[in-house]
């Protein structure tokens, strides 16, 4: 198994009476991913929610220490008592509280663990979890997982609720009708998938540049959104939003490569293919993003991929700005191995198992030693956080491809994996993200073309 640095464990406990019948829930998710990793529940007998509370945050403690002892945890619960009395800002004074708050913060190092509070309705696996360990209590059974939510038909659902849009990761397109018919095959037989949307709270970044919130300069660690607040709580400041002005962010200007050959023909263009140049459509564009650009006057570097493509648009740019373009090889395309140069249904016929992996997990690579989305993150998070680091308060151009432009957005939204297939990327489109020095980031704009009409 793959070491895990990062691991969120959600939990909950319900009482039908309060007390009276109680159970818990909890589930340990693989931030990069949303993959669920363990699930735990159990009928205890008659208890306080509060218990059953802690007794869920125990279990899902102790299950993330089974997975990674040595994996930084945050924990997400709907229970304020419990979040603040595990941050150490509320005292226990319930009896019945101190003993498993004891036995809950001896499971891990307390550096280890953050905790953050999240509405009910974010918690549904673990309440699911909860209800279900009391359903079979009632019966007189134990809780035995379902398998329903363990391993998440992602291209199932999509399929089913909302097919990808034409603008595909890469250069290639997957229309709705040709996904409907990739997964016809199965699709029907996993329908429940739909009813539940996979979860991937991406809420950390570290030297492994796990994916998730940037190395900013506030919270150490470099937690973003809520687990910013959770941060900020503990630390006895404002949360995020409620505070102090925390200063000009650090803003990227996300600009996609003009058009090359390959472009209007909807073919995946990664970083391991031909290296096309721009076509001169391409360069119209850049000429004209380049244009809209020095009438905005706010850019002050320009950084690029390391593909031809980017170089050339980034050096349009550039010239008219009269500024010099870095070369950042974290800001390449996704290599899209032996799909290289095929459209989405000549890789359908081709690789029609491989396709329907990579449709279906984050973690799936594309035929001959391709990259993965999950890869793809890490190395784009950690390119994130470098060029935050050098650009700290300032504007910076990243000219680079669709696969960044949308892990980028989808990590400063929060948004799960499967949003990548549902962002709409045209050529030369312009796209913004503002990180704040509280850990925070917010997308101002996605898929500009405004300079192109």
């Amino acid at each position: 198994m793959q070491r895990l640095a990062r691991v969120v464990v959600e939990a909950d406990g319900g009482s039908r009476g309060n007390p009276g019948p109680a159970g818990y829930g909890a589930v340990v998710l693989d931030p990069a991913t949303g993959e669920t990793l363990a699930e735990r529940a159990e009928s205890i007998g008659v208890a306080t929610n509060n218990v059953a509370e802690y007794r869920g945050l125990i279990a899902g403690l102790r299950a993330a220490r089974e997975l990674a002892a040595d994996a930084r945890v945050l924990v997400r619960m709907d229970s304020k008592l419990v979040v603040e009395q595990m941050s150490g800002r509320w005292k226990i004074k319930h009896p019945d509280m101190k003993p498993l708050a004891a036995e809950a913060a001896k499971i891990l190092p307390r550096a280890q663990v953050t905790y953050e509070w999240i509405p009910r309705e974010q918690n549904k696996h673990a309440d699911r979890l909860a209800n279900e360990a009391m359903d079979a209590g009632k019966r007189g059974e134990r809780w035995e997982p379902s398998g329903s939510t363990a391993v998440f038909d992602r291209g199932a659902a999509r399929a089913l609720v909302t097919p990808p849009p034409s603008g595909p990761v890469g250069d290639a397109t997957a229309g709705a009708a040709a996904v409907r018919a990739a997964l016809a095959s199965g699709a029907g037989t996993r329908a429940r998938a739909a009813a539940e949307p996979a979860r991937a709270d991406t809420l950390f970044a570290d030297e492994e540049a796990d994916a998730g919130g940037y190395a900013g300069t506030a919270p150490a660690s470099g937690t973003s959104g809520t687990a910013a607040a959770a941060t900020a709580a503990a630390a006895g400041t404002a949360a995020p939003g409620w505070g102090p002005d925390m200063g000009a962010p650090a803003t990227f200007v996300l600009l996609r490569h003009g058009e090359t050959a390959l472009t209007p023909q909807k073919r995946f263009s990664g970083s391991g293919g031909s290296d096309p140049e721009l076509s001169p459509a391409g360069r119209r564009q850049a000429a004209a993003v380049a244009g809209s650009l020095a009438a905005r006057g706010t850019v002050q570097a320009v950084v690029s991929s390391p593909l031809r493509r980017c170089r050339e648009t980034a050096q349009a740019v550039a010239d008219r700005l009269g500024l010099t373009v870095t070369v950042e090889e974290g800001l390449r395309e996704v290599d899209f191995g032996a799909w290289e140069g095929l459209t989405f249904a000549e890789v359908r016929e081709r690789f029609p198992d491989d396709l329907q992996a990579w449709l279906d997990s984050p973690r799936a690579a594309p035929t001959g030693g391709g990259e993965s989305f999950a890869a793809a993150t890490r190395r784009i998070s950690a390119t994130r956080d470098r060029l935050l680091a050098a650009h700290a308060g300032r504007t910076t151009l990243l000219v680079t491809h669709v696969t960044p432009v949308k892990i980028l957005v989808r990590l400063a939204l929060g948004a799960p994996p499967e949003s990548l297939f549902r962002m709409e990327l045209s050529a030369a489109s312009v796209s913004e993200v503002a990180y704040y020095a509280d850990g925070n980031a917010s997308v101002r704009l996605l898929n500009d073309t405004s300079h192109l009409r």
